[in-house]
């Protein structure tokens, strides 16, 4: 039997720090710090529940976060 993948490690980073900023900046802040995948979305937008290691969402409202979370 084949062993089980160790996932990738996620950047030690708060998504708290990025609520309040300019979408871009933080997008490029959040790749800058490592996460594999950045998201942004319009508020209520329907997603997926799955979780991925390495992925930052952002719920977006006039061109600023207003919601940052892992997965």
């Amino acid at each position: 039997m084949a062993p089980i993948p160790t996932p990738p490690a996620e950047p030690r980073d708060s998504p708290d720090a990025y609520v309040g900023l300019a979408s871009g900046a933080a997008e490029r802040r959040a790749r800058e710090r490592g996460w594999s995948s950045v998201r942004s979305l319009p508020p209520g937008a329907v997603i997926t529940m799955e979780y991925r290691v390495g992925r930052l969402n952002f719920e977006v409202r006039d061109g600023r976060v207003v919601r940052a979370w892992k997965g």
